[in-house]
């Protein structure tokens, strides 16, 4: 599983962070970052939290 953020579209709601913490940050800016791409462990957590993104900026490949 691989992570990446459309940073153009998120809106900094923290959602992602919340939800993740192990792989979601929010940065200087505002905005969410990928800090660490998901291990085995995280995949679950990360999943839905991009499922739950409401500007659908995060992309799961």
């Amino acid at each position: 599983m691989k992570i990446e953020i459309d940073r153009d579209g998120c809106i900094g709601c923290g959602q992602c962070a919340g939800l993740c913490p192990e792989v979601f940050e929010m940065a200087e800016d505002g905005l969410a970052q990928v800090i660490h791409q998901p291990d085995a462990a995280d995949e679950e957590a990360a999943q839905a939290a991009a499922d739950s993104c409401p500007v659908m900026v995060i992309h799961v490949n």
